[in-house]
């Protein structure tokens, strides 16, 4: 099979995307587990080990700060790597420090492991992107990184419940075994089915450094950090929302939790669709709808009936922006799209890590749970001026709006 100058094979049917796309999802899938199924499994850990809830809370911490840090340094570091090799290199690191931190066993170990496995996650995630658009024509770029991340959606629907599953029933560690198995397995498909791309040999760091100096590349990564604290707050506080304000058993929280993954996944398969063609249209849509979403929560969160499908709408309207978000960072940095693509997962953490601060402020100063999703309101319209501003500058630039050819909003 021969394969284009983008790395994509040339007798593919136009329809469908390379499977080497959808392995990356799922290595993806199987690395991003490991983020979400130790918050379900946190009493046991601190039990097993022996250190308080807010201790055990650090390994949290630990790995988003692996994750913030740890993406543009390796973007730079393996730019003249075949992207294969760099792939399953993160890809064995990361099983390697999960590893290493469950066979040792103590506290500083943990910590240590999970900020490592932070790092090549990282690494993973911004390469796999990359790659993935790489691997097709740039008329697809968008739908084929919406792809990849919905691995991070059905990490949330299925791998994070099922490793906590598996954790109380066989020990906490059972469910990152499975993690590491499944993350190996990933490598070994990627290095066998990848085709042998590699970077320009004219790569120059100067060149990819100098890319990230474009104003408006700032602005997509502020509207990254923004939207993804917007949703994120109301996530991470929902099982309390439910509980203590919707009045719902305990044993209903984890099906209205996989509602929002589900609406993820949905969310970025909507988002795939539409991103390439109206990328700025798909990120307003999103900030609206989790505005929106977030405003009828904090409403209605004392009726159930009324709570379930917002959440999954808020899945939805938080993970539409996703594949429009890479879509803009890799038409803005075309000469950069690893480092780009690195600092754009390091935004999203970033807006992670963002969420316990805002919230805390709020809870430590006296507010109800209640004020947790208006603050999500206030963070989504704030992006929204940051959309509009970078989609009137894309105007004026013909060579960034490849993926904007019919300057969407004004048309609206």
């Amino acid at each position: 099979m021969s394969v284009n100058g983008s790395g994509a094979p040339a007798s593919a049917p136009k329809r469908f995307l390379p499977v080497s796309v959808y392995l990356l999802a799922f290595g993806l899938f199987a690395m991003g587990s490991a983020e979400f199924l130790l918050a379900g499994v946190l009493p046991v850990v601190a039990a097993d080990i022996d250190v308080s809830i807010a201790a055990v809370g650090g390994l949290i911490t630990s790995f988003a700060i692996g994750v913030v840090v740890g993406g543009p340094p390796f973007a730079i570091l393996s730019l003249r790597w075949p992207r294969r090799t760099a792939l399953v290199v993160t890809q064995v690191a990361f099983a390697g420090c999960i590893g290493i931190g469950l066979i040792v066993g103590s506290y500083p170990a943990l910590l240590i492991s999970r900020f490592a496995a932070g790092l090549a996650y990282a690494g993973f995630f911004a390469v796999a992107a990359s790659t993935a658009v790489g691997l097709v024509p740039p008329d697809r770029a968008a739908r084929a990184s919406g792809v990849v991340v919905s691995g991070l959606g059905l990490a949330m629907i299925l791998g994070g419940p099922v490793g906590t599953l598996i954790g109380y029933r066989a020990g906490w560690q059972g469910g990152f075994w499975l993690v590491i198995a499944l993350t190996l397995g990933a490598a070994i498909a990627v290095g066998l089915t990848l085709p042998p791309t590699s970077a320009a040999p004219n790569i120059d760091v100067g060149t990819e450094l100098a890319a990230l100096r474009n104003s408006r590349l700032w602005l997509v990564y502020a509207i990254t950090l923004l939207s993804t604290a917007a949703y994120m707050v109301t996530f991470n506080y929902l099982a309390e929302l439910l509980i203590t304000v919707t009045g719902i058993a305990e044993i209903w929280v984890a099906p209205v939790l996989v509602l929002f993954g589900v609406g993820a996944y949905i969310g970025l398969a909507i988002g795939g669709r539409i991103s390439d063609r109206l990328p700025h249209r798909a990120m307003l849509l999103g900030a609206t709808g989790i505005g929106a979403a977030s405003v009828l929560l904090a409403a209605g969160a004392g009726t159930a009936l009324v709570v379930a499908p917002l959440v999954l709408l808020l899945g939805v309207a938080g993970f539409v922006l996703n594949p429009a978000i890479y879509g803009r960072v890799f038409a803005l940095a075309g000469a950069a799209p690893t480092l780009a693509g690195a600092t754009t997962v390091s935004a999203f953490q970033l807006g992670i890590s963002l969420v316990p601060l805002l919230a805390g402020l709020a809870l430590g100063a006296g507010a109800s749970i209640t004020v947790i999703p208006w603050i999500g309101v206030g963070l989504a319209l704030a992006s929204v001026p940051l959309i509009v501003l970078e989609n009137r500058s894309d105007r004026g630039d013909p060579a960034a709006s490849q993926l904007n050819p019919s300057a969407e909003l004004s048309a609206s």
